[in-house]
């Protein structure tokens, strides 16, 4: 009877003694089913993004000889970056190597099975997850060539610029041992490195690619605004997997960041219809659409820090900026960005890495206490200029080069009669 009340206290013991272990120590090495469930949603959240979500937001804003044109740009892209990142894509961004890249000791997916971890997730649920922003990022620069750029040309650029521009910028900020992570940077979903390389790029290859035949004194409107706001909404919902997904846990910080993802858009989509009804007098579908796709950029890098009153001001701020930039800058600098992506994506995602610098306080309601926004301030400042210069010298190269070897634009005859025909010898929109 002893032994058996001593057996009976020693499994209570061992019972106890498993409950009050930290949770990180039960889960150290096992998966947790909630978190991949999670990762693999978000996957599929984002890829819907860009297939058919983007693809459906820019062919709705072009002209109807062009839909099809904007359509095989996504679709490629897709598929081109896929083969990237299974190849050497995913090891030069993630594994370990120098501050600046990562080295090819997971390249062919060497050593990624279902039974290694990322944390509490297989490596190849976070191995499909960040692929689907390997992809969607060169996809956004799509907008700013729109109806004018060779298939060939979107293809070898989005490949090349993948290689020698996403890679090296995901590795220093989100890497093992990347020289902005080191610094500090804060960059919860790709402000840095999905939409100001994005915006960067878009800048480069509108200036290099030069403007639409007619523009800006022929009048360009959207051919079809219902696609565009369909597109619109894939994106406002796909983003909950951006945003939430980089949490890599079904847990309150990916709460937060899908609360904080619905508001932020909410907001900017509201000021930038307020603008156009003061000085229209009309609120337009695209001004709405178009804010809202700020407000998604700029909360972007601060949705894992920064709380409810936080994304209020960044939608409000970021949707003031990207109108600013869309219209009086684009109009002053006299570039075509056919889609304004350099406004909407690479001033919305500024606008968010920079103010994370003060609402990730806990004072400000953010989740970080005794931060000091003046020294984040300056590691995201020197992170953002860093990154633009970067970015926009091989951007340049590359447009050049492949200008060069091949060409970038299609010819007059193939403009005026749209790329659909063209360039797939197929007719993407007929009514």
């Amino acid at each position: 009877m002893r032994q058996a009340k001593n057996m009976y206290l020693l499994f209570c013991g061992i019972f106890l003694s498993l409950l009050l272990l930290p949770t990180n120590a039960l889960a150290e090495n096992v998966i947790n089913s909630g978190d991949t469930a999670w990762i693999f949603i978000s996957s599929g959240l984002v890829l819907f993004m860009m297939v058919p979500g983007l693809a459906m937001f820019y062919a709705g804003l072009v002209q109807k000889r062009n839909v099809l044109s904007v359509f095989m740009h996504c679709f490629g892209i897709t598929a081109i970056v896929t083969i990237i990142w299974t190849l050497f894509g995913y090891s030069v961004a993630f594994s370990e190597g120098n501050e600046f890249l990562g080295d090819l000791s997971k390249a062919f997916m060497q050593g990624i099975s279902g039974d290694n971890l990322s944390g509490t997730i297989p490596e190849l649920a976070f191995f499909i997850f960040q692929m689907t922003f390997a992809i969607i990022t060169p996809g956004l620069i799509v907008g700013a060539f729109a109806e004018r750029m060779k298939f060939s040309a979107v293809m070898w650029f989005s490949c090349i610029w993948c290689v020698l521009v996403y890679l090296p910028i995901t590795h220093m900020v989100w890497g093992p041992g990347g020289y902005f992570g080191n610094m500090g940077v804060k960059d919860f979903a790709g402000g840095i490195v999905v939409h100001i390389t994005a915006g960067t790029a878009a800048l480069i290859a509108a200036v290099l690619v030069g403007k639409r035949s007619g523009y800006p004194e022929k009048p360009m409107p959207p051919h079809n605004m219902t696609m565009n706001l369909i597109g619109t909404a894939m994106l406002w919902v796909g983003w909950f997997g951006f945003n939430g997904g980089s949490a890599l846990a079904a847990n309150g910080q990916a709460a937060m960041a899908i609360v904080v993802t619905q508001i932020s858009p909410s907001v900017a989509a509201l000021v930038w219809i307020a603008i156009e009804w003061v000085k229209n007098g009309k609120p337009s579908a695209l001004g709405f659409a178009t804010g809202a796709i700020a407000g998604l950029a700029a909360i972007t890098p601060a949705a894992g820090w920064v709380g409810p009153m936080g994304a209020i001001v960044i939608g409000a701020v970021s949707s003031l900026v990207a109108y600013w930039a869309a219209t009086w800058l684009k109009q002053a600098m006299g570039y075509d960005d056919a889609l304004d992506v350099v406004g909407v994506h690479g001033f919305g995602g500024l606008v968010g890495t920079i103010l994370v610098s003060f609402f990730a306080s806990s004072a400000l309601g953010g989740s970080e206490t005794n931060f000091d926004s003046v020294a984040q301030l300056k590691v995201q400042v020197l992170a953002v200029v860093a990154t633009i210069i970067y970015t926009a010298i091989i951007s340049y190269i590359i447009l050049k080069v492949i200008d060069v070897i091949s060409g970038l634009r299609v010819s007059d005859e193939v403009e005026v009669n749209g790329l659909d025909l063209g360039e797939h010898g197929e007719v993407g929109y007929d009514s």
